[in-house]
């Protein structure tokens, strides 16, 4: 079991990249490289030997490499990324990126979208080095740039262009799994994620005549522009189940001891209480208009008008996403995919999940271990085109009251301490043993 100082480590790793400000707003101004030199220097002192790559200057990179006891083992890769969203300083009660600890709780942009699971990670493999452990299988630590908009200067590049640094591996983890969820009625849950959306922001642009604001005017670009989007807000997608949705319902059927019916999903969420948000929005396909831009000036008819739509489709459901697409701009309106990226799935009768579930139930026995796939997506959607298969393993153990999937991306971003402790308690069983 992990030490002591590993416990007080991961606390102050927290902290540390918390205060580093590696904010991506997506127009290629963040700069990840002195978070990545200080995640360098403590792999360093653990004995490993980091790289540090960049496709484009102060867009920083981190891997490095383990070797396992068993070579004959497939190699298991476990990422973290090291941008954050922004955050607007005078919405918060802490500073942003103070890194403030405060009644037991680390407080600042990250402490939960990712900086926590990157102190873990260091926590973890230092102290394996004071310790002298080795994993079972050869492990590739890798800490990314730019995961929080296209992933071209992180994962990307990285999957792309140093394809040889991944070798062997077959199996990923990295965020938003095994955290605790509190039902209200007494039930500890920890899904683990084993699937994920697939990615189809959208950039729709409507043409037409420019003019004269007062005069009347049938070739409006706004107006054809609005009518498509209404559309696309207004839109019920149809309920499909993916493998992984199928299990999720089917092991949080089991925990509240109710059939799963899967011809009926709706009717079998409305069994599973407050639980059903850990599936409900990945029942079906999405897309919410998100930006609007069109003309410079009250009096002016412009004549091209653009909006951008943040669409999740489903494993399997990228034809049908495209055909709708179609449909709903209609023949005014033509649209493109402003960046797209796969859908997944993972199995969960795996080794792999096997042994999560296992690091789990050791540190929480009252928890129930589900699968989930995420609406979203991360880095395991890159790192799938060298074949590695990807779960979102994070392991947090959270008090009721704390709504952690609020916090991503949202104001007061925290970790409390203890679930910090339990992280590296559980992720040192999981990455020994798995």
């Amino acid at each position: 079991m992990a030490d002591e100082p590993a416990l007080d480590e991961v606390v102050g790793f927290t902290a540390d990249l918390i205060r580093i400000d590696t904010t991506n707003r997506g127009g290629g101004d963040c700069r990840e490289r002195p978070a990545a030199e200080y995640v360098a220097e403590r792999l360093a002192g653990a004995g490993l030997e980091p790289v540090l790559l960049e496709r484009t200057p102060g867009r920083t990179n981190v891997v490095a490499r383990i070797e396992g006891t068993d070579p004959s083992a497939a190699a298991l890769l476990v990422h973290g990324h090291l941008d954050v969203v922004p955050a607007e300083a005078a919405d918060w009660s802490v500073h942003p990126f103070s890194g403030e600890i405060r009644d037991g709780v680390v407080w600042g942009r990250g402490a939960v979208d990712m900086k926590n699971m990157d102190a873990m990670i260091l926590a973890v493999v230092r102290d394996w080095a004071r310790r002298g452990v080795r994993p079972r299988r050869d492990l590739v630590i890798a800490f990314t740039a730019d995961e929080e908009a296209s992933a071209e200067d992180g994962s990307g590049f990285l999957a792309d262009r140093h394809p040889e640094l991944f070798e062997g591996c077959t199996e990923g983890i990295s965020e938003c799994g095994a955290f605790t969820f509190h039902d209200g009625a007494g039930r500890q849950i920890y899904p683990i994620a084993a699937g994920e959306r697939g990615t189809g922001w959208l950039k729709l642009t409507a043409r037409g005549r420019a003019g004269h604001g007062s005069k009347v005017h049938k070739d409006n670009a706004v107006t054809r522009l609005a009518a498509a989007v209404a559309r696309i807000g207004a839109y019920e997608w149809p309920l499909r189940l993916t493998p992984t949705v199928r299990a999720a319902l089917g092991a949080l059927a089991a925990v509240y001891g109710v059939e799963a019916d899967f011809r009926d999903p709706e009717r079998l969420l409305e069994k599973l209480g407050p639980a059903a948000q850990l599936v409900e929005s990945t029942l079906r396909n999405s897309a919410n208009p998100t930006m609007l831009e069109a003309g410079y000036k009250v009096n002016v008819i412009p004549g091209e008008a653009v909006a951008f739509v943040d669409g999740r489709y489903l494993a399997g459901g990228e034809e049908e996403f495209c055909a709708t697409l179609d449909r709903l701009t209609g023949p005014d309106v033509d649209w493109e995919f402003h960046h797209r990226e796969v859908a997944l799935e993972a199995p969960v009768q795996s080794p792999a999940f096997a042994a999560m579930r296992a690091a789990v139930e050791e540190f929480a026995p009252e928890g129930h271990v589900v699968p989930y796939c995420m609406s979203g997506g991360t880095d395991a959607k890159q790192f799938s085109r060298l074949g590695i298969t990807g779960y979102g393993f994070a392991p947090l153990k959270l008090p009721e009251g704390f709504d952690y999937q609020a916090l991503f991306h949202g104001v007061d971003e925290r970790v409390p301490v203890e679930a910090l402790h339990f992280g590296v308690r559980v992720l040192d069983r999981f990455l020994r043993t798995a």
